[in-house]
């Protein structure tokens, strides 16, 4: 019999914690196979960030250091600048990076840390209750807006990943979703090279996944992927927004 698919090496047996048909799972195993498809499973440290994420220690098979809300990227430049040889990436969600952890990415970037950031937004709080984060849509309804995020009073939201396209050291910036398995497919060819381009000595790099939420969204799984199709994606369009050639390394 042909062998067709096997579970990657990149993740331990432990059952995940997640909510049904959230795609943290998706997104899990798409950072597991590309590490061990790069052959560095055995030299990469993740940093762990506060929010549903806050327990992927337990699922990535590489050594994961816990950081405090928002403060990944100042551990991942720690972690790098004193392991300078080992891959090092952070796996945060839009709470953790886009609001208490600004300061953190948005410098980390401009500076060129050469970390890898995997950046999930689902566009709510999932693990505290559903609140309203920094990506939650505009009339998106929230336990902190009640009766949708209204530009007047909270803002607009934010799209992180064009921002930090702006700054001159964040090398490779992209938005992909895990909606459909076409997408899934470009969201790993994604990860994979941003996870090169720190190999090579490149630059910062950033993924951001679109991902769903479905028990905050107050939907079924196959609805809430509907939902991020219809409402998330015009507003976070996904494609490449910064590349850079991994033969340009110095």
């Amino acid at each position: 019999m042909t062998l067709v698919f096997k579970k990657t090496q990149g993740l331990t047996d432990k059952q995940t914690h997640y909510c049904p048909g959230c795609t943290h799972g998706i997104i899990h195993r798409l950072v597991g196979e590309v590490l061990e498809e790069l052959g560095v499973l055995g030299d990469t440290i993740g940093v762990a960030p506060v929010g549903c994420s806050v327990l992927a220690y337990n699922y990535f098979n590489c050594d994961v250091q816990e950081a405090s809300h928002g403060r990944a990227p100042a551990v991942a430049t720690g972690i790098k600048r004193v392991y300078p040889d080992k891959v090092v990436f952070t796996y945060q969600g839009d709470g953790d990076l886009a609001s208490i952890g600004t300061a953190e990415i948005v410098h980390a970037a401009a500076r060129g840390e050469k970390f890898t950031t995997i950046f999930v937004n689902n566009a709510i709080y999932g693990m505290t209750g559903g609140q309203m984060a920094p990506t939650t849509l505009l009339g998106q309804k929230a336990t902190t807006a009640q009766s949708g995020r209204d530009i007047n009073i909270q803002g607009a939201p934010i799209r992180m990943v064009e921002m930090l396209g702006t700054l001159d050291r964040a090398v490779f910036v992209e938005r992909v979703s895990v909606d459909t398995p076409a997408n899934v497919r470009k969201a790993k060819k994604a990860i994979k090279k941003a996870f090169e381009v720190q190999i090579a000595g490149l630059g910062f790099g950033i993924v951001e996944v679109l991902s769903t939420c479905p028990t905050n969204w107050g939907l079924n799984p196959q609805d809430s992927l509907q939902w991020l199709r219809d409402n998330m994606m015009p507003y976070y369009p996904i494609g490449n927004i910064k590349d850079v050639k991994v033969e340009e390394a110095k």
